[in-house]
């Protein structure tokens, strides 16, 4: 709710305001309902269920967990938590954007026209 209404107030009154979400259950509350209600031009699109590929951070995670988590040794969750930041430092030295493509149109995530919520 806090990133909805800063989102809301950085923005032009009246511009369209479209967000792209996953489908946790916490998107579709009923706080979330009526703060829709009252801001009709902010849009929400959720992203298709199972489909975690699109969510660029759980490309992220999972990058942590194959890099250092799975083959990591850990003593402590301090010990846990330095080499984290250590592998995430030095992966920030030379970052680089994540380009990918999908050709399956099936997948795509297409706008819903007069529904502030999709059905996916």
């Amino acid at each position: 709710m806090a990133f909805l209404s800063e989102i809301v107030a950085l923005e032009s009154n009246g511009r369209e305001i479209h967000i792209i979400l996953d489908n946790l259950s916490t998107h579709k509350t009923q706080r979330v309902r009526e703060f829709l209600a009252v801001h009709p031009n902010v849009h929400l699109h959720f992203t298709p269920t199972y489909s975690s590929w699109l969510n660029q951070v759980e490309n992220w995670f999972a990058k942590i967990e194959r890099d250092v988590i799975a083959r990591g040794v850990f003593t402590s969750v301090r010990d846990l938590a330095r080499k984290l930041m250590r592998y995430i430092r030095h992966h920030n030295r030379a970052a680089k954007p994540i380009k990918w493509a999908y050709r399956d149109l099936s997948h795509r995530i297409l706008p819903t026209f007069g529904a502030a919520v999709t059905g996916h």
